[in-house]
C-alpha cells in the first residue's frame, strides 16, 4: 500500500468519520505512522478524542531502545502541533483542546516560555532569533525555533474557541517558566518540569496497565523471572501479578476492529453503506505491510510445516477450541500477553520484536516449555496455564545460552591469533562475555562479538542468535552442522521450538573449537 494511498477511494461510500471512529486505536496509529503525520490530517480530524488520547499515549513516548522504558520526545510534540495546524487552526484547536491539559503544558514548556506581559522588557527573554508574542495576555518567548509559527497559531486559536483551556495550560506554563531550583538541600529533587512528566509518566503507565499494556519496565520483570528455575512460588506468583490485568482485559489479542476497546466509541450516527467492508479492506491493507499484528499464531489452524514445530502447542490448543473448553479464551490471552512482554521488554537482533515476530517466539517457547514438561494428556491446557508453559521453556532457552557462552570463554581461553589487532578484541570479548554471563546476560556482549566475523562469518551469525536476549537458531548454525555450502542469509533463523533445536546448538558449541582454531 503506498503511503500516499487515496483515503476516500479505498473506503468507497463509507466517509472517513464514519469509518475511523470505528477503527482500533492501534490500527488508527500503525496507519498514521505508516502514512506520515504530515499526510494523516484528515485521519486525526476524523478520529474521537478518546482515540487520539489513545494515540498520543503512544505516539509522544519513546524509548532509548528496544525493551527501555518509555520517556516523553518533545520533538515529537512538535512535529504534532505542525501536522494539527496544517490543518487549520479551528481543526488544531478542537484536538488539542481534548487532550490533558498537562500533557500539553508539557509539552508546550519544552518549546516556548510563557511570562506575564509586564515582563516583556527583559533582555532574556525574547531568544532563538527574538522570536516572541503576546497572545490572550501572555508574553510568549521561544525556547527553540521549530514548530513556533505552528505554536503561536494554535495559541491564538484556543484563545478565541477554547478559552478556558487556553487559560489553563498557560498558567501551568507560565509557572514551568518560572521553576528554578534553590541550593537549599533540596535542589537535587526533581525541578517542576521534571516532576509534572514523571506524574505524567506515572499516570499514562497507570492508564494503560489498565487497558491489559505492560510497561517495558514489568515486561522485563515478567522475562527476567521467566529466566530463574521454574517452580519457584515467588516467581510464580510475581508473573501471575503482573499478567492480571492483561488477561482480565485481553487488550491488544482481539482482531475485531474496535471490539471491547476502551478508546474506541460508536460513530455519532448510523454507520453508512459499506462501512464494514471498507474497514475491512482498511485493515486487510494494513495487516499486508505488516502493521496490524495477527493473532498468536497457535490460534489459527497450523500448515504442516508449521505443525512440526509446534506440534504439541497446536494439539493441546485444537483440544481445548474443539471441546469448547473456557480455558480457550483464558490460554489465548495469556499468549497475548506473553507476546506483548516480549514486544514491551526484549529484543532481537539487537531490535524491537515485531508483533508477528513475538507472537511467533512465545508459541514456539511454550511448544518448548511442553517438551520440557514431558508426557502430556490432551486436557493438560485445561490444567495449567500458558505463563508456567512459558516460564519453563523460556528458562530452557536462557540455560541453553548461558552453555553456549561458556563453551565460548573455554574456547577464547585457548584461542590465539598472529594478528595482534584480532588478538586484542579476542581478549576484550573474553572480558565482556564473562562479565555479562556472570550477570546472567551475555547477549550484552553482542558488541564484542564482532572480533569473531573476523575469524568465521556463519560462526560470528551463528553466535549472535544463541547468545541474544530471546536465543535463536540461526539459519547458518544449522547449515554449519549440515556441511552445507553457499548463500546463507545473515538474518535468517528459527525460534527454537523443539528440545532437537536445543542439541542442535548443543552439537555447534561442540564443533566450535575446531571451527575457530583451525
Amino acid at each position: 500500500m503506498a503511503r500516499g494511498v487515496d483515503l476516500a477511494r479505498l473506503l468507497g461510500p463509507a466517509r472517513l468519520e464514519h469509518v475511523v471512529p470505528r477503527l482500533r486505536a492501534e490500527t488508527l496509529h500503525q496507519l498514521i505512522q505508516y502514512r506520515g503525520l504530515e499526510s494523516s490530517g484528515e485521519l486525526i480530524a476524523a478520529a474521537t478524542p478518546e482515540q487520539v488520547s489513545s494515540v498520543v499515549d503512544v505516539d509522544l513516548w519513546r524509548s532509548d531502545g528496544a525493551g527501555g522504558d518509555e520517556r516523553f520526545d518533545p520533538d515529537r510534540f512538535g512535529e504534532w502541533l505542525e501536522a494539527l495546524v496544517g490543518m487549520g487552526d479551528e481543526v488544531a484547536a478542537r484536538v488539542v483542546s481534548a487532550l490533558d491539559g498537562r500533557l500539553v503544558t508539557a509539552g508546550l514548556s519544552h518549546h516556548v516560555m510563557v511570562f506575564d506581559p509586564a515582563t516583556r522588557d527583559a533582555p532574556w527573554l525574547a531568544i532563538d532569533g527574538n522570536l516572541a508574542a503576546e497572545v490572550g495576555g501572555y508574553f510568549v518567548s521561544a525556547r527553540r525555533t521549530d514548530a513556533w509559527d505552528a505554536i503561536v497559531s494554535l495559541l491564538l486559536a484556543l484563545d478565541a474557541a477554547h478559552h478556558p483551556f487556553f487559560q489553563s495550560v498557560m498558567r501551568g506554563c507560565r509557572a514551568l517558566s518560572n521553576s528554578v531550583p534553590e541550593a537549599d538541600g533540596l535542589h537535587d529533587l526533581l525541578s517542576a518540569p521534571g516532576q509534572l512528566l514523571h506524574d505524567l509518566a506515572s499516570m499514562r503507565e497507570a492508564r494503560r496497565s489498565g487497558q491489559g499494556y505492560l510497561s517495558p519496565a514489568d515486561a522485563r520483570l515478567v522475562l527476567d523471572l521467566a529466566r530463574k528455575p521454574f517452580g519457584d512460588p515467588a516467581h510464580d506468583a510475581s508473573i501471575r501479578r503482573v499478567a492480571g490485568d492483561y488477561v482480565r482485559y485481553g487488550a491488544g489479542w482481539d482482531g475485531d476492529a474496535g471490539a471491547g476497546h476502551p478508546a474506541v466509541r460508536e460513530a455519532p450516527e448510523a454507520p453508512a453503506a459499506g462501512t464494514d467492508a471498507s474497514i475491512e479492506a482498511l485493515v486487510s491493507l494494513l495487516a499486508e505491510e505488516g502493521l496490524v499484528p495477527e493473532r498468536p499464531r497457535a490460534l489459527l489452524p497450523g500448515t504442516v510445516g508449521e505443525a512440526s514445530r509446534f506440534e504439541r502447542m497446536r494439539e493441546l490448543m485444537t483440544h481445548l477450541r474443539v471441546a469448547g473448553d473456557d480455558a480457550y479464551e483464558e490460554r489465548s490471552r495469556e499468549l497475548a500477553f506473553l507476546a506483548n512482554a516480549l514486544v514491551a521488554g526484549c529484543s532481537i537482533h539487537a531490535r524491537p520484536f515485531t508483533p508477528q515476530e513475538a507472537s511467533d517466539a512465545v508459541v514456539d517457547t511454550c511448544n518448548l516449555g511442553l517438551e520440557e514438561w514431558g508426557s502430556l494428556d490432551a486436557g493438560f491446557l485445561a490444567r495449567h496455564d500458558l505463563l508456567s508453559v512459558f516460564h519453563r521453556g523460556w528458562h530452557a532457552l536462557h540455560e541453553m545460552s548461558l552453555s553456549a557462552a561458556d563453551r565460548l570463554i573455554a574456547v577464547l581461553d585457548v584461542l590465539r591469533c598472529a594478528d595482534l589487532e584480532t588478538q586484542a578484541g579476542l581478549h576484550v570479548l573474553r572480558q565482556q562475555l564473562a562479565k555479562h554471563r556472570a550477570a546472567g546476560a551475555p547477549w550484552r556482549a553482542r558488541d564484542a562479538l564482532d572480533v569473531i566475523a573476523v575469524l568465521d562469518l556463519p560462526a560470528w551469525v551463528s553466535l549472535l542468535g544463541v547468545l541474544d536476549e530471546c536465543p535463536i537458531v540461526p539459519a547458518a548454525l544449522t547449515a554449519t552442522l549440515q556441511g552445507r555450502t553457499g548463500s546463507i542469509s545473515a538474518t535468517a533463523f528459527e525460534f527454537v521450538s523443539t528440545r532437537r533445536q536445543v542439541g542442535d546448538v548443543e552439537a555447534f558449541m561442540a564443533k566450535l573449537p575446531d571451527i575457530l582454531l583451525r
